[in-house]
């Protein structure tokens, strides 16, 4: 089972929905409600103005606190529909009342909410190992026309081996060449090296420029 830390890690509270979703200022925080295994049980969750995030889950017959759907070793089908439909009450939360925090930098920042505004793409995290790793495509055909990630300097051949945020973007394999440099252009991490460059996204790029490589790369993936 996912706990809060792993559901909610990367995410930032967006407070305006709380209360539309259902919950209620409680002492400072938000609370929400929500019946379990058709009303046997209360689970609770509340939200700090920060994001923090706590649960309680309380047997409704009883009014005692239900704690084995924490512990891995317990085992069993009512258990497990107990764990189920907490998971499914929290992930629903945190994809409603969140956003994802992922990316730090500034202009990590500025080209999802480019990206958001001009083209309506939200962010993909398609790989559950690599958290860190996002790509946005056309919403018309499907297709990647940009990818933000975080690996190590010395992924891009730099004596840095501090972890650093990329962005990759399609070019015309004539730009590829002329631009690639080493220093603010290199060869497409993980991608075809003749199509793809990768930016670092920590100013040796100005983000005008960084935008107008976004524009390009969205028009050469509208075929």
């Amino acid at each position: 089972m996912k706990d809060t830390v792993e559901i909610f890690s990367r995410r930032r509270v967006n407070v305006e929905k709380l209360l539309p979703y259902g919950f209620q200022q409680d002492d400072g925080g938000y609370l929400y409600q929500a019946d379990l295994v058709k009303g046997q049980f209360k689970m609770t969750v509340v939200v700090s103005p920060e994001g923090a995030v706590t649960t309680a889950v309380v047997d409704a017959s009883t009014g005692e606190d239900y704690v084995l759907h924490r512990v891995a070793a317990t085992v069993g089908e009512f258990v497990g529909k107990v764990r189920e439909e907490y998971e499914q009450v929290l992930i629903h939360i945190a994809d409603t009342c969140f956003t994802s925090d992922v990316f730090k930098s500034q202009m990590a920042k500025q080209i999802i909410q480019f990206v958001r505004d001009k083209y309506h793409s939200e962010l993909e995290f398609l790989w559950p190992r690599t958290p860190d790793n996002a790509i946005f495509r056309r919403v018309d055909n499907a297709k990647w026309y940009g990818a933000i990630l975080t690996v190590s300097g010395k992924t891009l051949g730099l004596d840095d081996a501090s972890r650093l945020e990329i962005l990759n973007v399609r070019m015309r394999p004539d730009d590829v060449v002329a631009l690639t440099d080493g220093k603010k252009y290199f060869p497409g991490y993980h991608m075809n090296k003749k199509h793809w460059v990768t930016l670092r996204l920590d100013g040796s790029v100005p983000i005008e420029e960084i935008l107008m490589r976004i524009d390009d790369s969205f028009g050469l993936v509208g075929a």
